[in-house]
């Protein structure tokens, strides 16, 4: 079920405040947008989640053609790749948070898991995060590069850039970045230490039992 317009505009000024409040992101360097049956609302260019204006949020249609407030987000594209592979999705969230964006910039082992599995959380909200290679913000070509992924991963970090979140309910998607940024946090203050990551039986159970 798709969200009204206002229910959408007023989750996405509430939830915004409380990233900008706590820290998760700072300036105008952050991007949210939510579904509706018309296409989705979204954060407008260089604005800021602490001082958004519901009135002045994008709404673009499925096509991206601007029908309403303020021009969109140069991530457009990069949501529009995200729910054209996640049709059941309702929110996505990108974001420039500390810890992510510093894992960002780390060599992957695997670029289709990239956080080391530390406690089951991430996993049940999100499962397995992959990387994709470094594209300059809103290149089309960083948009298909998530796009060829995102069916699989509700969750990705862009190289050299930041997360990026897709889920259902903005609830879950808030929670999912909250959560991803926490064990992006783990893994940095963890490396070069001998500790315990669940094993592999153990995220097979979460994975089957939290499908994503």
């Amino acid at each position: 079920m798709f969200l009204e317009e206002n229910q959408a505009k007023e989750q996405i000024v509430a939830f915004a405040k409380s990233i900008f409040d706590r820290g998760l992101t700072s300036g105008a360097s952050a991007n949210m947008s939510v579904r509706i049956e018309e296409g989705w609302v979204m954060t407008p260019t260089n604005t800021c989640f602490g001082f958004l204006n519901a009135d002045e949020l994008s709404v673009v249609a499925l096509d991206g053609t601007l029908l309403k407030g303020l021009p969109p987000s140069k991530e457009f594209r990069l949501h529009k790749a995200m729910y054209d592979k996640r049709p059941d999705d309702r929110c996505i969230i990108h974001l420039h948070s500390t810890y992510a964006t510093a894992l960002s910039c780390l060599p992957a082992e695997n670029a289709n898991n990239v956080v080391p599995t530390y406690t089951p959380y991430l996993t049940m909200r999100l499962g397995p995060i992959a990387m994709v290679p470094y594209f300059a913000p809103g290149d089309d070509h960083l948009a298909e590069a998530v796009g060829e992924i995102a069916a699989d991963h509700p969750g990705i970090i862009m190289a050299n850039h930041g997360p990026i979140v897709s889920a259902q309910t903005v609830e879950s998607c808030v929670y999912g970045m909250e959560e991803l940024e926490e064990s992006c946090k783990l893994a940095l203050l963890l490396q070069g230490l001998p500790a315990n990551k669940l094993t592999n039986e153990q995220i097979s159970t979460l994975l089957t039992r939290f499908k994503k």
